[in-house]
């Protein structure tokens, strides 16, 4: 019987290398987004026969394709019993959404859930923005650039963290809860992603002007090819903020991979438009599923 609970920093080393045995391109394969997102999402975890199971949902329950060194036919077979009023798949990718079909043909029904779906660039194209397409990207780091002629990109550490945690208070007073779905919820991970920022191996870093922190960037490595940004926050007020921590962030801290992953935009109109006019590389798709009754 599969025994499932909230993850602990604990957890990170057992649960990272089933991870890293079987690497996948979207963001819900990993720990620090496990971790930071639990409270909110009812998210939790069970290992058996080096297989890892992930669930989320307050009420009835919804799974992740399970992942690991096991046998992934007789995990998916495992939950099938597990839940006699139908399982729910959430965020399946179309390899996982094949994988189903060839061996479950019949059994389950698919939906895309475009809300779900990962933006995923080029390292080389965020860290340069050439083209026509980013030209208005380019244009927004010149003028923040020429209003502050004294910034500097710094590295997130344990000197200059209690920085950052207070930049982002700041940043939150700035903000209508009531106006964003989701930020509240949001506004939680980040506090918690900080607060565990070494036991967590975070990279980030941070943009500086007039010696106080505007803006900064904090991912890890979803699998050898992708860095996964988790956050990114920048005082809108200031000129091109957003748009050079983004850029400095991949040129200090993605050096070695190919991609860079800037999650979901959750269905925010807003997010959405930001993350598309970047110019994605591609757009993961992501599927729900549940069993045919």
């Amino acid at each position: 019987m599969l025994v499932f609970k909230k993850a602990e920093i604990g957890d990170k080393k057992e649960i990272d290398s089933l991870l890293n045995c079987s690497p996948c391109e979207s963001m819900e394969y990993n720990f620090t987004l496990l971790f930071i997102w639990q409270n909110q999402y009812g998210i939790e975890f069970a290992i058996e026969d080096d297989i890892l199971y992930i669930r989320s949902g307050r009420g009835k329950k919804a799974y992740l394709f399970p992942c690991g060194r096991g046998d992934l036919k007789c995990a998916v077979d495992k939950l099938i019993d597990l839940c006699p009023d139908g399982l729910m798949f959430y965020s399946l990718n179309d390899r996982q959404k094949i994988f189903l079909e060839k061996e479950y043909p019949q059994k389950f029904t698919f939906t895309e859930n475009r809300d779900a779906g990962d933006y995923v660039y080029l390292s080389e194209n965020l860290a340069n923005l050439k083209g026509k397409k980013l030209s208005s990207k380019r244009n927004h780091i010149n003028k923040f650039e020429a209003e502050n002629p004294d910034w500097k990109y710094e590295e997130i550490t344990e000197k200059n963290l209690d920085e950052v945690k207070k930049m982002h208070e700041k940043w939150c007073k700035t903000q209508d809860f009531n106006e964003r779905k989701g930020l509240k919820e949001e506004t939680e991970a980040v506090k918690i992603a900080l607060k565990n920022y070494k036991e967590l191996g975070l990279s980030g870093g941070l943009i500086r002007t007039n010696g106080e922190v505007v803006a900064f960037s904090v991912g890890d490595k979803l699998n050898p090819d992708t860095m996964l940004v988790h956050i990114e926050k920048a005082f809108s007020s200031i000129n091109g903020a957003y748009a050079i921590i983004n850029r400095e962030f991949v040129r200090h801290n993605c050096n070695g991979f190919l991609y860079v992953n800037r999650e979901d935009d959750a269905a925010d109109e807003g997010l959405r438009r930001a993350k598309l006019s970047y110019q994605p590389y591609e757009i993961i798709k992501k599927y729900n599923a549940k069993v045919v009754k």
